[in-house]
C-alpha cells in the first residue's frame, strides 16, 4: 500500500511527466474552462489562454513546454489557418478581392508606420531591430476566428476581407523577416531574391495546380471511404505547411493556402467539413490557445521598469495600429461601427506570426530580452482584447441577421422547411441525400424525410422491413452532417398518389425525386408516375439526375424562361440556388431575358443573397441548340420550369427531358417546378371535360405551326 502511494506521488511530481495524465488534464481544461467563464460572460478563448498561463512553466509549473505540447500547438495553429481558408466564401472573396487587398495594405502599412518611429526614436533601438519589431505589429493571427465560425457569420463580407487580408499581411511580414535575416547575415544579394521568388512560384504551382487535381481524383476513386477523406485532407495540410517552410515562408501560410486549394472540393455542409471543424474546434485549436498562455511570463513585469515600459508601449502601439487600420477600412468601404469592431477584433490578436518573427530575431541577436518579454505580454493582452471585441461585434451582427430573417416571410418559411425524398431505389438515395444536405437551411429544426412507396401485395410487409434495413445507412450519412433523417414507408397502389399524400401529411416544402429510368420506346423518359407527381404535388419539386460528383462542377447554369420568376415558390428556389453556389464555390450564370434578369437580381438584393449572377441573354426559347451550345460538360444545369396552367407555362418545354438526354448526357441536371401558382376555381371539377382537351388541341396546333415554320426557315 505504501508503494502504491509513493508511486502515486511520483506521478504527480511537477512538472507532470506521465503523457496520459498530461492529456487528461488538458482535456479537463478544454472542457471546463469555457463552461465556467461563460457564466461571467468571458469568451472561452480567454479562459484557455489564462489556463495556459496558470499551468505553464512560468505559472504553477504543472506542465513543461516539451516537444509533445509544441507538436499539438503547431497542429492547432495550422488548423486555425486551414479552416479560415476552407470556410472562406470564394465567390465573395473573388468579388471583394480589391477590398481584401486594400485592407491588407492598411493593416500592414499603418501599424508599420506607427511602430517604426516609436521603436527607433522612443525606445532607442537600431534600424534593423526597430524595423523588425514594427513589422511584428503588422501581423495578426485569427485567434478569434472560432467565435465568428460558431456564431454562423463566417460568410459576412467584413470577415471575408479580414481573412483575405491576413494572408497578404502575414506573407509580407514573413518576407520582410527573411530579408532582414539575410541582411544581418550579409546574404542579401541577387541569389537570395532569385531563390525566394523561384521557391514561392514552385510552391504556388504545387498547391493550386497539382494538389486540387490529386484531391479530386482521390475523392472520386474512394468516394465510399469517408474516413480516408479526412486523413487525406490532414495530410495535405501538413504537407503544404512543410512546402511553405521549404519555400522560405512560415508553415501557417502553407496551411492557409491548403484551405484555399481544397475549398472548392469540400462543400461547407458536407460530412467531411463537419468532421474537420469538430475535431479542430474540440481538440487541436484549444490546445494551441493553451500553449500560447504557457509562453506568457507574468514575472517579467516585476523584473524592472524597462521591461514594463517596453511591454506597455508595444501593446498600445499594436492595438492602436490595428484599430486605425480598421477605422480607415470602415471609412473607405462605408461599413458600420459594428463591422469595424469585427474587423478590429479579428485582426488585433498577435500570436503565431508575431512569435515567429520575434523568436527568430531574438535568436539572431537582433532583438534583446526586453522586446521578447514585452512581446509575450503583448500576445496575452491582444488575444484578450481581440476575443472581447470579436464576440461583442459578432453577436450584434448575428442578432441583426436573425432579426432580418424573422422580418422576411420567405425566410420564416425556410426556418421550418421540410425536405421529402421519395426513393424508387435506395441505390440512388446517396446522391439525392447529399444534394438535400447541401441546400438544407441549418436553422431548420425539421428532419429530412426519406419515403418509399411499397405496392399493396403479399410481399408488402417484407418489402417494408427490407427498406428500413437499407435506410439505416442514410440515417448514419445524415448524422455525420448533424442532420436528422426520418424514414417513412407507405403502402399504396400508385407511387405518385402516395408521394402527393405524404408531402401534404408532413407539410413538406421541397420534394426531391430522382431522374426516372427509360421505360420504353414511346415513353422514353417520363412515365405516368413522374408526370402525375409533377401535376399533383403542389410543392417545390426538384427532379435530379446526378451523373458525377459535385466536385467536378465549375459553374451553375440557371435557366429561367419568361415569367418563371413570378411563381409562388421562386424566392425559395433562388435562395437554394444561391446556397448551392456557395456550398460548391461555383459562380451562377443566368440564362434568361433582360427583364427576367433584372427582376431576379432585384429579388436577390431584397433577400440579401450574396450572389453575383452572371448573365446570358436568351431571346429565342424555341432554338434550344443555341442554349445548349453555351453549356459545358462541367456545368451543373438547373432549369426552372412550370406546371400546366401556370402563368409562365410554355408547351415548348414539354419535350425538354428528351432534349436534355440528347444534349446534356454527361451533365448533372436539375429540373425544378416551383410551388404551383395556379388558382382553384369552381370550374376545376369540369377540367377533364373542357380545358384539358382544348389545351391539348391548342398545343398540337402550336407544334404543327412550329414544325412548318422551321421547314420554311430552312428553305
Amino acid at each position: 500500500m505504501i508503494e502504491f502511494f509513493r508511486h502515486l506521488l511520483q506521478e504527480f511530481e511537477l512538472p507532470l511527466s506521465n503523457p496520459v495524465l498530461i492529456f487528461s488534464l488538458i482535456l479537463f481544461i478544454i472542457l471546463l474552462s469555457p463552461i465556467l467563464l461563460k457564466k461571467i460572460n468571458i469568451p472561452g478563448i480567454i479562459g484557455l489562454i489564462i489556463s495556459g498561463v496558470i499551468i505553464g512553466p512560468h505559472g504553477l509549473n504543472i506542465l513543461a513546454k516539451n516537444s509533445a505540447v509544441d507538436l499539438f500547438s503547431t497542429i492547432g495553429l495550422l488548423y486555425i489557418m486551414f479552416i479560415a481558408g476552407l470556410e472562406l466564401d470564394m465567390n465573395e472573396f473573388k468579388a471583394n478581392r480589391n477590398k481584401s487587398l486594400l485592407f491588407g495594405f492598411f493593416t500592414f502599412i499603418l501599424p508599420l508606420s506607427i511602430g517604426f518611429p516609436v521603436c527607433f526614436y522612443l525606445l532607442k533601438y537600431d534600424f534593423n531591430a526597430s524595423f523588425l519589431t514594427a513589422s511584428m505589429f503588422a501581423t495578426h493571427t485569427l485567434v478569434a476566428y472560432p467565435i465568428v465560425s460558431k456564431l454562423g457569420i463566417a460568410k459576412n463580407q467584413a470577415v471575408a476581407i479580414t481573412v483575405g487580408g491576413t494572408i497578404l499581411t502575414d506573407t509580407a511580414v514573413l518576407i520582410i523577416l527573411a530579408v532582414i535575416m539575410g541582411s544581418s547575415q550579409g546574404n542579401l544579394n541577387q541569389a537570395f531574391w532569385v531563390k525566394l521568388i523561384i521557391s514561392l512560384a514552385i510552391f504556388s504551382a504545387i498547391m493550386f495546380l497539382i494538389i486540387p487535381r490529386v484531391a479530386k481524383w482521390f475523392f472520386k476513386k474512394l468516394e465510399s471511404e469517408k474516413h480516408a477523406h479526412y486523413i487525406f485532407v490532414l495530410s495535405v495540410v501538413f504537407f503544404a505547411a512543410f512546402l511553405a517552410e521549404v519555400a522560405g515562408v512560415e508553415p501557417i501560410i502553407g496551411a492557409f493556402v491548403a484551405g484555399l486549394a481544397l475549398n472548392p472540393l469540400i462543400p461547407h455542409s458536407s460530412a467531411l467539413m463537419n468532421r474537420i471543424e469538430f475535431i479542430g474546434n474540440s481538440l487541436f485549436i484549444p490546445f494551441f490557445l493553451i500553449s500560447v498562455g504557457m509562453l506568457v511570463d507574468v514575472s517579467v513585469i516585476l523584473s524592472g521598469p524597462t521591461a514594463l515600459i517596453v511591454a506597455g508601449t508595444l501593446s498600445v502601439v499594436a492595438i492602436f495600429g490595428k484599430w486605425i487600420a480598421a477605422f480607415f477600412t470602415q471609412i473607405v468601404f462605408k461599413y458600420t461601427r459594428t463591422e469595424r469592431q469585427l474587423i478590429f477584433g479579428l485582426s488585433s490578436a498577435h500570436a503565431a506570426a508575431t512569435l515567429a518573427v520575434i523568436l527568430v530575431g531574438y535568436k539572431a541577436k537582433i532583438l534583446d530580452e526586453n522586446i521578447l518579454n514585452g512581446t509575450i505580454i503583448l500576445i496575452l493582452i491582444t488575444c484578450i482584447v481581440a476575443s472581447f471585441a470579436t464576440e461583442k461585434a459578432a453577436k450584434k451582427i448575428a442578432i441583426c441577421e436573425e432579426e432580418f430573417s424573422h422580418e422576411d416571410a420567405e425566410r420564416d418559411q425556410i426556418l421550418d422547411e421540410h425536405i421529402l425524398i421519395p426513393l424508387a431505389k435506395t441505390s440512388a438515395a446517396a446522391s439525392l441525400l447529399d444534394f438535400a444536405l447541401l441546400i438544407k437551411d441549418k436553422k431548420s429544426s425539421n428532419p429530412i424525410t426519406l419515403l418509399t412507396i411499397v405496392p399493396n401485395n403479399n410481399q408488402a410487409e417484407k418489402n417494408i422491413l427490407k427498406y428500413r434495413k437499407a435506410a439505416d445507412k442514410f440515417v448514419i450519412q445524415g448524422s455525420a452532417s448533424e442532420v436528422k433523417i426520418n424514414t417513412i414507408a407507405r403502402i399504396d397502389h400508385n407511387p405518385a398518389s402516395g408521394i402527393a399524400r405524404t408531402s401534404k401529411e408532413i407539410m413538406s416544402d421541397i420534394v426531391i425525386v430522382g431522374w426516372p429510368r427509360k421505360t420504353g420506346f414511346i415513353d422514353k423518359i417520363f412515365g405516368e408516375n413522374v408526370d402525375s407527381i409533377i401535376n399533383n404535388v403542389d410543392k417545390n419539386l426538384f427532379i435530379c439526375r446526378f451523373q458525377k460528383n459535385f466536385i467536378e462542377e465549375k459553374r451553375l447554369v440557371f435557366i429561367c424562361p419568361p415569367f418563371s420568376e413570378r411563381g409562388v415558390g421562386f424566392h425559395l428556389l433562388l435562395q437554394k440556388i444561391c446556397r448551392l453556389s456557395q456550398e460548391l464555390s461555383i459562380p451562377i450564370v443566368l440564362h434568361a431575358e433582360y427583364k427576367t434578369h433584372e427582376t431576379i437580381q432585384q429579388i436577390a438584393n431584397n433577400l440579401k443573397l450574396n450572389a453575383k449572377l452572371g448573365f446570358k441573354n436568351v431571346s429565342d426559347w424555341e432554338d434550344f441548340e443555341s442554349i445548349s451550345d453555351e453549356i459545358k460538360p462541367t456545368d451543373l444545369v438547373v432549369f426552372n420550369l412550370s406546371r400546366k396552367g401556370s402563368v409562365s407555362y410554355q408547351s415548348i418545354f414539354d419535350k425538354l427531358p428528351q432534349k436534355f438526354e440528347k444534349y446534356f448526357n454527361d451533365n448533372n441536371v436539375i429540373l425544378v417546378y416551383p410551388q404551383d401558382d395556379r388558382k382553384e376555381s369552381s370550374m376545376d371539377a369540369y377540367e377533364d371535360f373542357t380545358s384539358s382537351p382544348l389545351a391539348k388541341g391548342i398545343e398540337a396546333i402550336e407544334q404543327i405551326g412550329r414544325g412548318i415554320g422551321s421547314i420554311l426557315k430552312k428553305n
